[in-house]
């Protein structure tokens, strides 16, 4: 009897070892894919494991899988553009992922290189508005397919949920750091910004993607606002214009919002 006890005692010990193995893995598989608008560049604090990619616990990708119960596999990185997507960011994508999330075509249009040349150079913003909003009508649309196509070959289950981004000035073009960005180019950068918007709406509803328009949301708190929930020009300098801690936590409850 002794002996048996012991037997009882040591399978009862390892199913208590085993079960919280179990539950862990059980839980519903979340990759949360993009750029530096998904990997939390503005909140001025990141895992120091995830380097250059600049992965922050504040990012609303760590927020919803800890507020939904996902396991999360966080690939999201700082100036990622489609290409990266394809080739550093979908390896952990199966047929089980529940949940994917993503923010791309931003770096692709080299937005954060307009917003250098309007807010650095003046001189040269026109220019690279106007080559922004050409690679936004000419090329932006195939290159976004190739991703959304490759993310669904592998994720065949998964709600994949698509961010736009926000516009990052007023309506009015409100001034208040020290640059060279005028009202007026101010008004014209959120028009590159719509732009960009209207073909990642269009091509993620057309891989039948939800997608998230936090451009509402965000009215009233863009840079220069009275509560900003994008930095302006910062130290170091990118952290500029990048959702802050407020802004990732307004992504989380759009995210929220769409979940079933």
């Amino acid at each position: 009897m002794g002996n048996r006890n012991r037997i009882v005692g040591l399978v009862v010990l390892c199913l208590g070892v085993l079960t919280p193995v179990a539950a862990a893995s059980a839980l519903p598989s979340y990759v949360a894919l993009g750029d530096s608008y998904s990997s939390g560049v503005g909140t001025r604090v990141f895992y120091s494991e995830s380097g250059s990619c600049k992965r922050s616990p504040e990012a609303f990708g760590p927020k919803v899988a800890a507020q939904r119960g996902y396991a999360l596999s966080f690939q999201a990185c700082s100036g990622a553009k489609t290409t990266d997507v394809n080739n550093n960011q979908l390896g952990t994508l199966t047929s089980t992922t529940s949940l994917v999330t993503i923010t791309i075509g931003g770096n692709d249009a080299g937005f954060s290189n307009v917003i250098i040349n309007c807010a650095l150079y003046y001189f040269t913003c026109g220019g690279a508005i106007n080559e922004a909003n050409n690679f936004i009508a000419t090329k932006l649309a195939g290159l976004l397919d190739t991703t959304y196509n490759n993310i669904r070959s592998r994720a065949t289950a998964a709600h994949v949920v698509v961010l736009g981004y926000p516009h990052l000035f007023t309506s009015t073009g409100a001034t208040c750091n020290v640059n060279f960005l005028t009202s007026s180019n101010e008004k014209k950068l959120n028009e590159t910004g719509d732009k960009l918007d209207g073909v990642v709406k269009a091509r993620a509803e057309a891989h039948g993607f939800t997608f998230v328009d936090d451009r509402s949301a965000f009215l009233a708190h863009e840079v220069c606002s009275s509560e900003e929930w994008l930095n302006g020009q910062s130290n170091p300098l990118e952290e500029s214009y990048h959702p802050n801690v407020k802004g990732q936590k307004e992504f989380t409850s759009e995210v929220e919002a769409v979940l079933p």
